[in-house]
């Protein structure tokens, strides 16, 4: 999947290259798309690498604003769509049919079906540059990635090796069939001791080559439904196997620990409920219940998903894309690059997920900051993650959860603008 690469001289005029470079990791390389100025940038680090005019959707074909990645290649594919219309040097972008792609006709104004078209000489060589899960960001003006230091986002533990949680239980996010048992984080990590391995000094180890993808978001019913399975169980009362479904025995067991509580749940009709959780969470001596979710996946396949809480919930978070661009394991340091997307949430989005205040304002660092700084990631979750980054691994955080294009075979994928 990793290759490295040589941007030569010597391309045609439609392609501008504004800075013949080496690029040591591919990985590291990030695609900007705008739909303004009919543009593409590739990016290396903050180092714009190559440009290139390209021609997006049309009206009423528009190309979708938002956070995706490569997810196929092929030097040569036809449409399903428009009449097996060519596609030389095809990226796919979203299973159901948005690509960057060669064409015979790139007018730098929108002309396309949906897709991305490039000219032929430059789409060949953007082909050979990326490899899958490479991030490409589509936005209605120009982006560029700044560096963000925050003590919110990951890097490598440098002092102790710390233990990898391989005794604590994290469920995996979504599953292959909404039907698989799924298991669930509740053990309390706390009280576990320290082995003696993780008293000596850290192992000079590799670090993990194959980047990590994540979404910090705000919990859905799945997630509630999950952890009152899973700690109803622990509480003697039979939920079924915890895989987010409200079925016959979930509302049995809901409705026994309910009947128990007559006076707590008086007018509580709704099977799942806010007061229903804290009261689960409370009996359980969990504390109070988390508002947020953090997703890993690998590969394109769910790894590992884990509770995290967002303070102010009734503020939007806003939508915000992480790359890492280095990682330093003997320093213990990360360079983490980020932007900020603009994507307004409608009326009835806001009312969906309990946010009152939407913040407009895009300025640069600012709108990231204040977000990360609202998200507490338990230690235990944090110290997993660390030891899982590398080179290329993407963070995005987003009020608005998994889309209907992320699922199986993507990264996480972020519609802003459909």
């Amino acid at each position: 999947m990793v290759s490295r690469f040589v941007f030569g001289l010597g391309l045609l005029s439609a392609t501008a290259l504004v800075h013949p470079a080496f690029a040591a990791d591919a990985r590291t390389l990030q695609i900007f798309v705008s739909k303004d100025k009919q543009s593409l940038a590739v990016y290396d680090g903050t180092e714009v690498v190559a440009t290139s005019k390209v021609s997006t959707g049309k009206d009423g074909h528009t190309t979708p604003s938002g956070i995706f990645s490569v997810l196929e290649k092929q030097k040569y594919h036809e449409s399903n769509l428009y009449s097996n219309a060519p596609m030389p040097f095809m990226q796919r972008l979203t299973w159901s049919g948005i690509a960057l792609h060669e064409s015979n006709s790139v007018p730098r104004y929108p002309a396309s079906h949906g897709c991305v078209r490039m000219p032929g000489a430059f789409a060949k060589m953007l082909y050979g540059m990326t490899g899958n899960g490479i991030p490409v960001i589509i936005s209605d003006g120009e982006l560029a990635p700044q560096p963000i230091d925050h003590p919110n986002l990951f890097r490598p533990e440098t002092s102790v090796a710390m233990p990898l949680l391989s005794d604590v239980e994290l469920r995996p996010s979504m599953p292959d069939s909404p039907l698989k048992p799924v298991q669930v984080a509740m053990n309390d990590t706390a009280a576990m001791p320290m082995p003696v391995a993780a008293l000596m000094p850290k192992p000079e180890i590799e670090p993990p080559s194959e980047p990590i993808s994540m979404l910090i978001t705000r919990r859905t019913l799945r997630e509630t439904v999950i952890d009152i399975q899973t700690l109803l169980n622990q509480l003697g009362f039979s939920a079924g196997d915890p895989d987010g479904l409200l079925g016959p025995s979930t509302v049995q067991a809901v409705t026994a620990f309910k009947t128990l509580r007559p006076a707590e749940f008086a007018g509580d009709r709704s099977p799942i409920s806010d007061r229903l959780l804290k009261a689960v969470y409370a009996a359980a001596g969990k504390g109070e219940p988390p508002n947020g979710v953090i997703m890993v996946r690998k590969a394109f396949k769910p790894v590992f998903e884990a509770p995290v809480t967002i303070t102010d919930p009734g503020l939007a978070l806003g939508t915000h894309f992480f790359t890492l661009h280095a990682v330093d394991e003997k320093a213990g340091t990360a360079d983490w690059l980020g932007i900020t997307l603009e994507n307004n949430l409608s009326r009835e989005t806001m009312k969906r997920l309990g946010i009152s205040n939407q913040e407009s304002s895009i300025d640069t660092g600012k709108p990231i900051a204040r977000s990360l700084s609202r998200i507490t990631i338990p230690d235990e979750t944090r110290r997993k993650i660390d030891a899982l980054i590398a080179p290329g691994s993407t963070l995005t955080i987003s009020d608005t959860g998994l889309g209907t294009e992320t699922g199986e075979g993507t990264n996480f994928i972020t519609i802003t603008r459909g």
